[in-house]
């Protein structure tokens, strides 16, 4: 039996990632920062504690794998945060780069060298549509998830030769109740609240009507199970157009369209300061 480990996997993408691989006949390990609290737990997931943000809780979880064999990782476990970059607190941009990317990154560092071992390995990142197709107030998180993808399509030209694959799932907006649960900072007589506050919203009410986090699970499970994986798998927000529209047209185009659909980039309502 493959053994997998899906990070975040008591809510949302982890969620379903981890129920369709227990589905497909893996074992799976989830985890969460208290595992003792996971509300409605996957049957047949074996979940563990692990924080991303402490390099301590790291090293422990990767200890009590006592030399298990993991042929699979799926790198799930983040936040979400937005505002305008002027108001961004350093110290939460630093603790989302934290979860969102070094913690991931050091957890696929201790894993490797058992899948390079076994000359086998699937490793999948979620990432976000956000990452090719930024948004205004999103720049922490857009960041996160493109240092995540920058990573993973470097790292395949090394992997490759072990059997290990690794790639990056971008979804587009998702129906997760992700916007309920993202950070914002943001004053109220910030120069920049009246557009954030319509931008926010538009990305709320798309997200709203956005794909399942079982249709992305089944985008994972594709990228799992392939033999060869693509540098990156994106779903949702009609994503084979609009990642041909990128290619196909200039880049200010993009920009242009981006603006007008989310009501940024306008001249000034307000007097800044």
């Amino acid at each position: 039996m493959k053994t997998a480990i899906v990070t975040g996997a008591s809510s949302g993408i982890g969620r379903a990632v981890a129920t369709a691989l227990v589905a497909r006949g893996y074992r799976v390990l989830g985890t969460s920062r208290d595992s003792s609290t996971v509300a409605d737990p996957v049957p047949g997931v074996d979940y563990r504690d692990l924080d991303l943000t402490d390099r301590g809780s790291i090293a422990r979880f990767i200890h009590a794998l006592d030399d298990l064999a993991v042929d699979v990782l799926v790198n799930n476990a983040g936040e979400s945060q937005c505002g305008p970059l002027e108001e961004l607190p350093m110290g939460a941009v630093q603790r989302l780069f934290q979860l969102n990317v070094f913690g991931a990154v050091e957890l696929t560092q201790l894993l490797l060298p058992g899948m390079r071992q076994q000359r086998r390995g699937r490793i999948v990142n979620i990432g976000s549509m956000l990452a090719s197709f930024p948004l205004a107030y999103r720049s922490s998180y857009v960041a996160t998830k493109a240092a995540l993808a920058g990573f993973a399509t470097a790292a395949r030209y090394e992997l490759r030769p072990y059997g290990i694959e690794i790639t990056t799932v971008e979804p587009g907006s998702i129906a997760t109740g992700l916007s309920g649960r993202r950070t914002k900072y943001i004053s109220s007589d910030s120069p920049y609240f009246e557009q954030f506050t319509s931008a926010i919203a538009v990305l709320d009410a798309k997200e709203a009507q956005g794909i399942s986090a079982d249709e992305v699970a089944r985008t994972v499970l594709e990228a799992v199970e392939a033999e060869q994986t693509l540098p990156l798998y994106a779903v949702g927000s009609n994503a084979p157009a609009v990642f041909l529209a990128r290619r196909l047209l200039p880049r200010r185009v993009i920009e242009a369209v981006m603006a007008k659909k989310y009501g940024v980039g306008a001249a000034r309502t307000r007097r800044v300061p």
